[in-house]
């Protein structure tokens, strides 16, 4: 991470913790703009910040980290494209991409905080071979939506990242089944109650995974595209993009 990335996340971080899912746009929102964040990608000769897409990363991923209420994402992808635009909607779909791989962080650190607090049978729940399993493919599913984010991040630095943004919201989006599940099985009914961390990250999860292209859509747009360039086009297709 540079400097001013970790500057940045040094700015926003404490503020999202503090604001948290109850936050709304009508009371919080002001405090937001004091940071000058909706601005992040306007450049600096109009007096934004001037930040590329891995700032952007930076920011999306710690909204997602403490389910925040105000749609800061959409605000600064408002920013930078016109509204309703199919661009517009590719780069909220990165956007959530990035809110659901810190989303699913936060609700793995809470998972494996509660299993090696809570006891069952004289010893902690994270003791347990098969807890430790889940946890793993918890673990596994969450670094995957943060590889692709990251991936699409780059690709929209690049400029040219329709493929990327399309396969980083599909293999997010299906983290999120797998994640979310996990996590409530280890909590058990603890989880399911508004007053523990867990609600707001999985609710906002779920909402997440369908907005800006669920499963469905996305794995249509990739299979079209396959399917259009033809069977001998699709490693050469790849490599060039990954190389």
């Amino acid at each position: 991470m540079s400097e001013s990335r970790r500057m940045l996340a040094e700015m926003a971080d404490p503020l999202f913790a503090e604001l948290g899912p109850d936050a709304t746009e009508e009371s919080d929102g002001a405090r937001i703009d004091e940071l000058g964040l909706p601005l992040l990608l306007v450049p600096e000769r109009e007096g934004g910040f001037g930040g590329d897409w891995l700032d952007a990363l930076t920011v999306f991923r710690l909204a997602g980290y403490h389910a925040l209420g105000p749609d800061l994402p959409a605000q600064i992808v408002g920013r930078v494209a016109e509204a309703g635009s199919p661009r517009q909607f590719a780069l909220m779909a990165f956007a959530r991409t990035a809110q659901i791989a810190g989303a699913l962080d936060a609700a793995l650190a809470l998972s494996v905080g509660y299993v090696n607090e809570r006891r069952q049978f004289g010893r902690p729940l994270g003791k347990f071979q098969a807890v430790q399993q889940a946890l793993a493919g918890f673990a596994g599913e969450a670094a995957a939506a943060n590889c692709a984010a990251v991936g699409a991040a780059q690709a929209l630095d690049r400029d040219d990242a329709a493929f990327e943004i399309a396969a980083a919201k599909l293999r997010a989006n299906r983290a999120v089944e797998i994640g979310t599940t996990v996590a409530h099985q280890v909590h058990g009914a603890i989880g399911f109650t508004q007053e523990y961390g867990l609600h707001p990250l999985t609710k906002r999860l779920w909402q997440w995974r369908s907005e800006f292209g669920n499963d469905a859509y996305w794995s249509r747009e990739l299979g079209s595209k396959v399917i259009a360039a033809g069977a001998e086009a699709f490693w050469p297709d790849l490599t060039a993009r990954t190389g």
